[in-house]
């Protein structure tokens, strides 16, 4: 979807990078090499997107660190448009309606971190949830989002995460 209206895969990409996650930031030499693209294309698009006020930069220790602008007006659209485009709201609109009481759903892996791998990794935390169904459950998802995912039941692993779903 996404694709059809940025044509640039490289922005795309740093858009999924800042955009899934407001704590991820990046500098360019670093995102070049996170995203196996030369430091020219990055630079390119950084610009772009700073110039279009949808990234903000700060120097630190001789370094650009760029992130997401959450001030601008269009932030809370662009990062429910970049998780459409991965197919979070997918995966928590299908788990909450056919799975049993969940309290939390996790983000975890490469997007919670920004990169768009191809596997999604999430964290369910819940009662009595079975675990045969959800990996059934992986397989539809799999083919509605066309990427992999892998779930985790009432697992936590210490790493980087973001929340996505928590119960009230």
């Amino acid at each position: 979807m996404l694709e059809t209206l940025i044509t640039s895969k490289t922005r795309i990409r740093i858009l999924v990078k800042f955009f899934i996650n407001v704590a991820n930031d990046g500098y360019l030499r670093g995102l070049a090499e996170e995203l196996n693209e030369s430091t020219n294309s990055i630079r390119k698009e950084l610009n772009n997107l700073l110039q279009a006020g949808f990234l903000e930069k700060e120097a630190i220790n001789n370094k650009v660190i760029y992130k997401a602008n959450t001030k601008h007006p269009l932030f809370t659209i662009i990062q429910k448009i970049v998780r459409q485009h991965i197919g979070i709201d997918d995966i928590v609109e299908l788990i909450l309606q056919r799975i049993g009481t969940i309290k939390k759903v996790v983000l975890i892996g490469d997007y919670a971190n920004g990169k768009d791998s191809g596997l999604i990794e999430v964290v369910l935390i819940g009662e009595d949830l079975n675990a045969i169904y959800i990996d059934n459950l992986a397989i539809k998802i799999e083919n509605k989002i066309k990427r992999k995912i892998k779930f985790y039941i009432n697992e936590y692993q210490n790493s980087k995460e973001l929340i996505i779903y928590e119960a009230t």
